[in-house]
């Protein structure tokens, strides 16, 4: 073959009603391909040669096809088609499947080869509160299993429907901003709506409401795009700068709930005294229960004209990490943007992002910054701009202490424009057999190096597997480890028993079972011994509360 040889990348969407058109992430018609230096990574690291990538495995592009009968009755599908309207219910199979996905690796390879396991009976498109309100209490008197459905980005089962049941979808119709608070700076919306919807009204709030300033929501998880305010709450995510902002967990002021015990919304202080907050122990509750289906959120000052960049490379991940808690614990102020990335990560991304090879990697590798031992930090400040010229003074001070090369912002320019794309690059890598997937966790400085060791050594124990780990979520008392790990494997089992072990390396060594992808029904098992049985009778108690019928996310 060439040295030009490229594979053949689907440039195409997906089929409409294919297997295809549910898994594949993002933009039917968006792409993101392995660059020239990546692709020759990959078949370095994987002993490959351009004949392998001649054609491609499962595709998932045979349309959605599978029996699997409605368990709901005819008086109920009827009963609840009189309370959405018959154009807002669904028994076709194709909805049934597509709401009943997320966007894990194993959903999707089971959906590449036709695998179809649990879908919900019906899928209902609420167009308010009072939908929602009289479709919780009929299901609740008649036993009927309920799951929510936002964007559809969950990574962890949070939306398989294991009882079948109805799927509630959230974004179709409930994704109106309510109210903009500027003198309380708090935006109410409804649960369903999506990240760029809500940003892009905060963004031109001045023009769109009449607002003295724009504002922004400050929180960008890699999802943003295609993920919900709702899901960003239930499952306790975090954005890409919320080192700043804070975690959703932080950002929330106050909801409205319905659940089977009733509906009911939290008071919108900034804080009370008034005993445990109830607006505290709906968070993260991933659905299980009720739904949550209003949310007053904190906003803050969109000022990208203040945005300052920087980019530093380090001799060794211990220098980075250094720095990286000296920054944290430093009491000026957090940059936004704060990401450490680890020598393999390290060295795959600056394949992946055009400066491997350039007079800039010259220079680094001049100045004793070697492959395979050299770590990136980017990041950038936002804010008031003395505030953000202050934040990078003291960055560029420390990073210096600990040996880091000051590279300017351009890492960061280079990393913004593609930071929801790298999702996309997964089809092409599964088309081929090659698989990568995600796990993160909390960290407290103290055991960072110890997690990170014995997580990348167990990853690493199988032949022929990148593990690529960075730091983005910081905070005085730790950070978070996010591992990617990429693999060749055609067998489902081998990945799945691969990744048990990976969470069970995570778990044994002191990490949380997870920062900001939430529990789901993958981490659910490993979940009482994490927290305790004690920790776990009050959830139970908790649950038996709102859901007596367990009707909410059963399963």
């Amino acid at each position: 073959m060439s040295k030009k040889f490229l594979p053949e990348w689907t440039e195409n969407a997906p089929e409409p009603y294919s297997y295809r058109s549910i898994f594949k992430w993002g933009d039917p018609k968006t792409f993101k391909h392995p660059n020239p230096k990546l692709y020759q990574e990959l078949k370095a690291i994987f002993k490959l040669d351009d004949t392998y990538f001649q054609n491609k495995k499962n595709e998932g592009r045979e349309l959605v096809q599978y029996k699997k009968p409605v368990k709901l009755n005819k008086t109920q599908l009827k009963a609840l088609a009189e309370i959405v309207g018959y154009d807002n219910i669904s028994t076709k199979e194709y909805d049934r499947l597509k709401f009943s996905t997320g966007k894990t690796l194993e959903e999707a390879l089971k959906l590449r080869n036709g695998i179809i396991e649990r879908v919900a009976d019906c899928v209902v498109h609420p167009r308010n509160v009072e939908d929602v309100q009289k479709i919780v209490a009929y299901c609740n008197k008649h036993k009927i299993p309920i799951y929510v459905y936002g964007g559809g980005s969950s990574v962890n089962f949070g939306l398989r429907p294991a009882k079948g049941g109805v799927t509630l979808v959230l974004s179709t119709h409930m994704n109106k901003i309510l109210a903009l608070n500027e003198t309380n700076q708090t935006v109410t919306v409804q649960a369903g709506i999506l990240g760029p919807a809500l940003e892009h009204a905060l963004n031109n709030a001045k023009e769109l409401y009449g607002t003295k300033y724009n504002y922004t929501c400050g929180h960008f998880p890699q999802s943003f795009e295609y993920s919900s305010i709702g899901g960003w709450i239930v499952t306790l995510g975090s954005g890409q700068s919320s080192s700043y902002y804070g975690d959703a967990y932080d950002l929330v002021i106050s909801m409205k709930w319905v659940t089977p015990a009733g509906t009911f919304t939290t008071k919108d202080y900034a804080a009370t005294a008034t005993g445990p907050k109830v607006n505290d122990i709906m968070k993260g509750c991933e659905g299980t229960f009720g739904v949550l289906v209003e949310v007053t959120w904190k906003i803050f000052r969109y000022m990208p004209q203040n945005r300052r960049r920087f980019g530093f490379i380090f001799k060794t991940f211990q220098d980075a990490i250094n720095a990286s808690r000296e920054i944290s614990q430093g009491e000026f102020g957090m940059p936004a943007v704060f990401r450490i990335s680890d020598e393999e990560e390290t060295h795959i991304g600056l394949k992946l992002y055009g400066i491997d090879g350039t007079v800039l990697d010259t220079f680094m590798q001049l100045r004793g910054y070697k492959p395979m031992q050299r770590c990136l930090f980017i990041g950038s400040a936002e804010g008031e701009k003395n505030f953000t010229k202050n934040i990078k003074k003291q960055v560029k001070k420390i990073c210096k202490k600990y040996g880091g090369m000051y590279i300017s912002g351009l890492p960061t320019r280079m990393w913004e424009p593609g930071r929801y794309k790298d999702p996309y690059l997964r089809e092409d890598l599964n088309d081929y057999g090659i698989l990568i997937d995600t796990l993160e966790t909390s960290v407290k400085w103290d055991n960072l190096h110890h997690v990170h060791k014995a997580v990348r050594q167990f990853i690493k124990s199988r032949p022929q597997t990148v593990c690529m780990t960075h730091a983005s979520h910081f905070y005085p008392q730790g950070t978070n480890l996010y591992f990617i790990y990429i693999m060749k494997t055609d067998d489902i089992k081998e990945y799945i028993t691969f990744q048990d072990g990976i969470i069970d390396a995570i778990a044994k060594n002191g990490g949380s079972l997870s920062h900001h992808h939430g529990v789901g029904r993958m981490l659910a098992p490993w979940m009482e011994e994490h927290i305790g049985k004690e920790q776990m009778a009050v959830l139970r108690a908790l649950k038996k509360h709102f859901d007596p019928n367990n009707i909410m996310n059963p399963g």
